[in-house]
């Protein structure tokens, strides 16, 4: 005889008060990102795909693994942060590189090191990227590179391929489309010598950073909106560190490191520089 059906994922059960609060300071915990009230059905939606996958009955039950789970405990992260980008971003940043930044670093006549932290999908390092080299012309003569970080191993993946689909290359010139991408059945794909002058790398900010710098400059944009104050205030500590003296931070337009950041001048809105 037949066993009867169970259906394993019981979301008609819900997510109780208390699985969503343990939910929230893991990922706290874990990531820095502070998820605020009346994200539940955001919570329930998102972390339900997990309970499915891997058959477990309640959000209970799921938080009861995470205590164990490490593994599951990233994966839980990787699907609660938003990865929502796209090329070009804020171009008043690549303005800014193309006007202030470039001539400084010509002038010194050092090599250039940038950092994107929480770069997503990689929209934002290629887009600087295709900036340095239309700008820069001969990498190797020049030595710049760039760093790009996330926590999520699941867009890093699509990062490292370089592979876009057609209505996220709106913001891509026609001119930079065909001397930086190579055409694809579904969009287009970053060209192997640009992709090659982009290291990308799993890091959650909050933890251990392998990298020495200095950087010339670093973008965070749109990252420590997720976070609370005491986070950001460390968080900005750890990357003057890295910053060569003068470096830039760029921020996110709707960030601030408030009106007298430590360690840091404004230049202009989201833009600031170290100062020692």
């Amino acid at each position: 005889m037949a066993a009867p059906s169970v259906d394993l994922c019981d979301e008609s059960r819900g997510l109780s008060a208390q699985a969503y609060d343990s939910i929230r300071e893991l990922l706290h915990s874990v990531s820095g990102i502070k998820l605020g009230s009346g994200k539940q059905e955001l919570v329930k939606s998102r972390v339900g795909r997990r309970l499915r996958a891997l058959g477990v009955a309640s959000f209970d039950e799921y938080v009861a693994r995470l205590g164990h789970d490490r593994e599951e405990l990233g994966r839980m992260v990787d699907v609660l942060t938003t990865n929502k980008t796209f090329f070009f971003r804020e171009p008043a940043h690549f303005d800014f590189i193309v006007d202030h930044g470039l001539p400084a670093w010509r002038r010194a006549g050092k090599r250039l090191r940038a950092w994107s932290a929480g770069c997503s999908t990689g929209e934002e390092p290629y887009s600087l990227c295709m900036v340095l080299a239309e700008k820069l012309g001969d990498f190797e003569a020049w030595d710049a590179r760039i760093l790009a970080t996330d926590i999520s191993p699941r867009v890093l993946d699509t990062a490292r391929a370089g592979a876009y689909p057609k209505a996220t290359l709106e913001g891509v010139s026609p001119a930079q489309r065909a001397r930086f991408f190579e055409a694809t059945d579904q969009g287009a794909r970053v060209r192997p010598e640009l992709r090659a002058r982009v290291q990308f790398a799993q890091l959650n900010l909050l933890g251990h950073w392998p990298m020495r710098g200095p950087f010339d400059v670093i973008f965070c944009r749109n990252v420590m909106i997720y976070f609370d104050e005491p986070t950001r205030v460390r968080l900005v500590s750890r990357f003057r560190e890295l910053l060569a003296p003068g470096g830039w931070l760029l921020i996110g337009h709707s960030e601030s490191l408030g009106a007298s950041p430590t360690g840091f001048r404004s230049v202009k809105p989201s833009t600031y520089a170290r100062v020692d």
